[in-house]
């Protein structure tokens, strides 16, 4: 059976980053976006991967164009904004499908561990609600990430021990890494 340490995820420069070198590790991966609603989550998690980098946290970032089309530009582009925005220094894969044919393995493991819990409460997780529920009236029944900043928490022995959807205040994906930390 596989585990999290079997995958690997492309990098921009066209390698692979196997997750492999990240045993021992917390690890965060989040499918993300440059002009969704949910892009001001790239603030927290600088800001987290600051304050725990250096104490085991690795924060995997995989832009996606999934969701409508709210990452257009090429992987330079992308990285360009995030690093001027938001300062990021996390690493950045290459843009990335995380649902359908085309999805990376890594995405579908995640979602096997992980499947759709829903949205939570408040304003945010209604609107989701209602706008999903256009696009797929059955979209709580499946696992696929819903939209960008979908994020995986995995412990350091491995395991993928929460999934937080985008409408989950970064706050309380804080508090689950620290605990890990």
């Amino acid at each position: 059976m596989a585990d999290i340490y079997d995958y690997s995820v492309p990098r921009v420069d066209g390698s692979e980053q196997s997750l492999a070198e990240f045993k021992g590790k917390v690890i965060l991966v989040v499918n993300t976006a440059t002009g969704c609603g949910f892009t001001p989550h790239y603030a927290p998690l600088e800001e987290m991967y600051e304050k725990y980098h250096d104490q085991g946290l690795e924060i995997i970032d995989v832009p996606c164009n999934q969701f409508a089309g709210q990452t257009p530009g090429d992987d330079q582009e992308i990285h360009e904004f995030c690093t001027l925005k938001y300062h990021t220094r996390f690493p950045q894969m290459k843009k990335s499908d995380v649902n359908g044919e085309n999805a990376l393995p890594l995405f579908t493991y995640l979602k096997e561990q992980q499947g759709f819990k829903g949205f939570g409460k408040g304003a945010s997780s209604l609107l989701m609600a209602a706008m999903l529920k256009k696009i797929d009236k059955d979209y709580k029944k499946n696992p696929d990430i819903k939209w960008n900043f979908t994020k995986f928490l995995v412990d350091r022995d491995g395991h993928v021990v929460e999934r937080f959807e985008p409408t989950t205040d970064m706050k309380k994906v804080c508090e689950a890494v620290e605990k890990l930390i």
